[in-house]
């Protein structure tokens, strides 16, 4: 090797070598390494922080399920019983959600019609908005003015009025009315005392008896039951049927309707009505059992002119989420079956579907807040700022929480954590779900 190589090779390991040596160089390097090690050992503390607390006494008498999982490197953070089955409550809802998101345009279908001669033709799809006391919606309504001749028909509608694996004893209370094709009003009966009995719909102001009884409602036919001495708002499910149907029809419409039990053959049109974000916000804040099911049969009225739950739910299972690692035992769109069984695992896929498929600023629109308290839609402290989004679901003995999580570095962690079977008060078992998902908030 000659001198001029030698010299080369020597110029070239010196001036790396004067890089190395450089001071500000070295400090980067010594300061890079410091923190990678502080983040290192944080991060392994609050693991073992969380293992701690999931193996403490007041896990011991219950069934916990937890996942958690860095969006962005794809990471397994926390992973207890991720791949076993849990009563999933409320939480079923974000599987409502998704069917939605895939299968619903931006406006929500509200019915489908067909013009003969000179009559309309319509049936529903199950749009939950019309008359809803929340939205208001008329949309339908409205455009069913514009004709003197209307038929209709809910012959469309083949499912049962309540999911599988409903309590029966339920049928009285607001968070379980009946489904059907065509609801009005929410499908609930809502009493307030002002100056007077407010009722609404009116249309039922002769079934309300002043009578203290067991029961607010009868169980076969729409008689409502209610102490003489109003303190509260009441929200009570009513009995439907074609002929309830087309009797609140016709006193909003001023106009004679008439049934058909055969849809006339022919191209069907759709008339579309709201926002569909309304509703899935509305559905994630209040944890809306009505909403999350008429979606599902709004869902299906995409796929098929005969309305069932089953319809939407066997074509995203097998269509959109066939690749899930543990397939869900999914009876309802609501979540108040106890026939439901999904895995922490399920929900962290589909709110990773959620999330490459929805920007940011949308989806976290679009499911609540929470903290120690529960679902809250704005936080009392202003200095605060809500660091978890998530869909809640409880019922008794059973609480879970499914969503994300904003870190303090801003990294969006999604995870799942269920839990089954306890007899704790449902406030401590949501203190102890705060505390721990608040050390990984501070931790990453």
């Amino acid at each position: 090797m000659d001198n001029s190589v030698l010299n080369s090779i020597k110029s070239t390991s010196q001036g790396l070598l004067n890089q190395l040596l450089n001071p500000n160089l070295v400090l980067v390097l010594f300061m890079s390494s410091v923190l990678f090690s502080c983040s290192t050992t944080r991060v392994r503390s609050v693991k073992r922080q969380v293992s701690t607390a999931l193996n403490s006494k007041f896990y011991n008498n219950q069934f916990t399920g937890v996942l958690v999982v860095d969006h962005l490197k794809k990471d397994t953070l926390i992973c207890i019983n991720s791949d076993k089955y849990f009563t999933p409550a409320s939480n079923v809802k974000i599987f409502t959600l998704y069917s939605g998101l895939q299968l619903i345009p931006n406006k929500i279908p509200s019915l489908k019609y067909l013009v003969q001669n000179d009559t309309l033709y319509f049936e529903g799809t199950g749009d939950p908005s019309w008359l809803h006391p929340y939205f208001q919606d008329s949309t339908a309504l409205e455009f069913l003015e514009g004709f003197k001749n209307l038929a209709f028909s809910v012959e469309n509608y083949r499912d049962t009025k309540f999911g599988p694996g409903w309590a029966w004893e339920d049928y009285e209370f607001y968070f379980s009315p009946e489904r059907g094709s065509i609801p009005t009003y929410g499908n609930v009966i809502k009493l307030f005392e002002k100056d007077s009995l407010v009722i609404s719909p009116n249309f039922f102001k002769n079934s309300i008896h002043r009578k203290k009884r067991e029961n607010l409602r009868d169980l076969a036919e729409n008689k409502f039951f209610i102490p003489e001495n109003l303190k509260d708002t009441l929200e009570i499910p009513f009995k439907t049927s074609k002929e309830f149907t087309k009797t609140i029809l016709q006193n909003q419409l001023a106009k004679k309707l008439r049934y058909i039990a055969n849809f006339p053959k022919g191209e069907k049109t759709v008339l579309y009505g709201i926002e569909t974000d309304s509703i899935y916000k509305r559905m994630l804040y209040e944890s809306d059992n009505f909403l999350a099911e008429q979606l599902m049969l709004v869902a299906t009225s995409t796929l098929s002119d005969t309305l069932n739950f089953k319809t939407s739910r066997d074509y995203i299972l097998q269509s959109t989420l066939s690749g899930l690692k543990q397939p869900p035992r999914w009876a309802d769109g609501s979540g108040l079956s106890r026939y439901n069984l999904f895995t922490p695992e399920s929900f962290v896929q589909v709110l990773t579907l959620l999330k490459e498929e929805i920007n940011e600023q949308r989806l976290f629109h679009l499911f609540p807040s929470w903290n120690a308290s529960g679902t809250i839609t704005k936080s009392k402290n202003v200095n605060e700022i809500p660091f978890i989004y998530a869909k809640s679901g409880g019922m008794g003995n059973v609480y879970n929480l499914s969503g994300y999580l904003k870190t303090k570095s801003d990294r969006i962690l999604i995870f799942s954590f269920m839990n089954n079977h306890f007899r704790s008060p449902s406030r401590e078992v949501r203190q102890n779900m705060y505390t721990i998902l608040k050390k990984i908030h501070d931790a990453y």
